[in-house]
């Protein structure tokens, strides 16, 4: 979709732009394209894959992930469901850098036309939730720092955590590094939970069980620091 579109916009258009794509080494199986997608790609995400169970008196959880981070934002998704009961969301973020390119076009739009109709960033519409009493968890997991989904925070609707590789390069297994740098599905499951605590008033029993059951120990080295 995103080649695609580079070639009509460069070639056919004759537009003044040029396209890059981040391409990683991991293998892992392509899943089917979700219908109607298309034009969150482009934008620079999409709601990959919905919540199994309904929200009704809880916050929905919604999930950033990227690249090959992706599969354990579904790892930490199904965990997240199906052990904590807690309604949860995947979402696939193509582009960091034009949700907030666009963000900023509508934050410039509206200051300098007040009085009219204000533009809404992609991103609010995206993870917006409706008809709920609660505001969202929002969790982003990504193989860059976490400035990169920091990026969008302002104009997130809801409790933005961002997970990421702060802290100086090694070469080790993708297991040990992940663990490394607090970025596997285990993370993303103490991230939701320690937001959850936090904000909504979740039982200090259940986060304690889950790190004792995920293996993550409270004196761990600060990657930043290690």
């Amino acid at each position: 979709i995103i080649i695609k579109d580079g070639i009509r916009r460069m070639y056919q258009e004759d537009e003044d732009v040029f396209y890059y794509i981040t391409v990683e080494n991991e293998n892992y199986a392509m899943p089917p394209k979700p219908e109607g997608c298309d034009e969150g790609i482009l934008k620079g995400g999409y709601l990959f894959r919905d919540a199994s169970i309904p929200a009704d008196d809880k916050p929905m959880v919604k999930l950033l992930g990227s690249g090959s981070l992706m599969q354990a934002a579904l790892e930490a998704q199904d965990l997240l469901q199906e052990t904590y009961g807690m309604p949860t969301q995947v979402y696939s973020i193509t582009s960091y850098k034009e949700l907030r390119r666009d963000a900023l076009e509508c934050n410039r739009h509206n200051m300098l036309n007040p009085g009219k109709e204000e533009h809404i960033p992609y991103v609010t519409q995206l993870l917006m939730e409706e008809d709920s009493d609660f505001e969202s968890v929002v969790v982003a997991v990504s193989d860059y720092v976490k400035a990169v989904p920091d990026s969008i925070a302002p104009w997130v609707p809801g409790l933005m955590t961002s997970l990421g590789t702060d802290g100086f390069g090694r070469s080790e297994t993708r297991e040990a590094l992940r663990d490394f740098f607090e970025v596997d599905s285990r993370y993303i499951v103490l991230a939701t939970l320690s937001s959850l605590y936090q904000h909504y008033e979740l039982d200090l029993e259940v986060i304690e069980q889950a790190m004792r059951d995920l293996g993550i120990k409270s004196d761990k080295l600060d990657p930043m620091q290690a």
